[in-house]
């Protein structure tokens, strides 16, 4: 027996904010050029810092009594900014006028007392190998100037800092030096032609594409132009973006998915949308929960409808984003219509679905040439929250297919009992994954005949998908044998 059919309640739309998770540190940038640093002492660690001041275009005066022969070499060796070596002990005086202090010295009181001059004449201070002491601390960077990355562990782990450094290195082209000076040269003539924020956000946009696109060429005149050009000519107006999310994991996201997250100015989201997959949104964009949950509280389609028109008639580039992909049984057909009544664009980017997420994370082949011929996708129930009636049982009782059914929870037992008494084998094998592709996934699987049961028994919850067919026969071999190998092992 299906269980009795409860009704939703509805629930409003509401505005959510994707809050930061806890910081370690506050990752920030300090301008140098032609400002004034200094550093006291020659400890280990004094002369790359130098460089570094140097490099970010300070006027560096070191004080060291003693400077090792690297120190000494650094004025000879810098690419920018000035350093001054002064062969005696630093005094209070010195600090006068400095924005940025380093105390490199072995003598831990002569440290404190350097740091407090430091801080009384207004410089932001850093001590080597004294975190204690450290307004701000140096991580590992990668640059390309004006693009810089900073990296940093907190002082937990500095060599996994560096590998991370490292990969950072092996993925940023060389050539994105160039495109990044080119944006800052053209800012100014950006923000003069362009008064509108969408109109400068689509001409960055379109500007960041082909900096990857070519990242090894330097971007010239013509670029400009041609970009000018184009956000000109580009659609002016709100609309809106069904976006499919997947089945869960981030990862999963398609490349166009991303870049339409990242130009929302709103993203109209449901509850079965993994959290992680709302940071790719930019910081500015608003994120409202529109959720609507099988059997129970859901905001009214209508509701949702009108929210997105009202949206993007205001101007704004709405996303809907949808787990899954939006056009399997993810209700895009009644959005797409009612934008189109209201005469707003409306565009759709594909997501990876649930049965894909779900078959690919279990290594099944869901038309596998020795046991199917033909992928159907059935809901596991109406409007109604019922089993539908119009199902083609034929179909589902053919033995070459594999049958995907959605949202098959509250009506599992009584679709496969109806589906054996039309036909399908008791025997042919059926499998339900929840939270697929999520790091909680489970499944369970068995027979048509006893899956149901087996389903109750372990009492799993979350977003589920139902598989029937031959083609999950291998499926369960191979979760027989790995069983047979754990009770080996025990």
């Amino acid at each position: 027996m299906s269980k009795p059919i409860l009704m939703r309640s509805p629930r409003e739309p509401r505005e959510t904010k994707a809050g930061l998770e806890p910081l370690a540190v506050l990752p920030v940038f300090v301008p140098l050029h032609g400002k004034r640093a200094v550093l006291a002492g020659s400890g280990g660690g004094a002369p790359w810092k130098v460089k570094l001041l140097a490099a970010a275009g300070a006027e560096v005066d070191v004080y060291a009594p003693e400077a090792s022969e690297e120190l000494r070499a650094v004025p000879a060796e810098i690419v920018s900014g000035r350093v001054t070596l002064h062969d005696r002990a630093w005094t209070p005086d010195d600090l006068a006028g400095a924005a940025f202090a380093i105390g490199a010295m072995e003598d831990e009181a002569d440290c404190v007392a350097f740091v407090a001059a430091a801080r009384a004449a207004g410089a932001i201070v850093n001590a080597v190998d004294r975190p204690h002491l450290c307004d701000v601390k140096f991580g590992a960077i990668v640059n390309r100037s004006p693009l810089v990355v900073g990296i940093s562990t907190e002082g937990a782990a500095p060599v996994f800092g560096q590998t991370v450094r490292a990969r950072i290195e092996a993925m940023l082209p060389r050539g994105f030096s160039h495109w990044v000076a080119a944006a800052r040269d053209w800012r100014e003539q950006v923000t003069t032609r362009f008064h509108g924020f969408a109109d400068r956000r689509f001409f960055w946009e379109r500007f960041t594409e082909r900096a990857f696109a070519e990242p090894d060429r330097s971007p010239d005149a013509a670029d400009l132009a041609e970009l000018l050009g184009d956000t000109e000519a580009a659609p002016k107006g709100g609309a809106v973006t069904l976006v499919g999310a997947g089945p869960g994991d981030a990862e999963l996201l398609t490349l166009k998915a991303l870049r339409s997250l990242r130009n929302a100015d709103v993203i109209l989201y449901d509850d079965l949308v993994a959290p992680a997959i709302l940071d790719y949104a930019r910081r500015e964009a608003r994120t409202m929960l529109v959720g609507k949950t099988g059997h129970g509280p859901s905001c009214r389609q209508d509701d949702i409808n009108a929210l997105m028109v009202q949206l993007a008639r205001s101007g704004k580039q709405v996303v809907r984003l949808k787990s899954g992909d939006p056009l399997v049984f993810g209700r895009a057909g009644e959005e797409i219509e009612a934008c189109r009544a209201a005469g707003i664009p409306v565009t759709v980017v594909p997501g990876v679905s649930a049965a894909q997420g779900a078959a690919a994370s279990l290594g099944v082949s869901l038309t596998h040439r020795d046991a199917a011929r033909r992928l159907q996708f059935v809901t596991g129930h109406d409007r109604r929250g019922q089993l539908p009636e119009d199902i083609n049982w034929g179909a589902l009782a053919d033995p070459s297919v594999t049958t995907i059914v959605y949202m098959p929870k509250r009506t599992l037992r009584a679709l496969l009992e109806r589906a054996v008494a039309e036909g399908l084998a008791s025997t042919t094998p059926a499998l339900v994954v929840f939270n697929a592709t999520r790091p909680n996934q489970a499944s369970v699987r068995g027979t048509a005949d006893d899956l149901a049961d087996q389903i109750e028994a372990a009492g799993l919850e979350g977003p589920a998908i139902l598989m029937v067919g031959e083609a999950l026969s291998e499926a369960r071999a191979a979760a027989l044998a790995a069983e047979a190998v754990e009770k080996v092992a025990v």
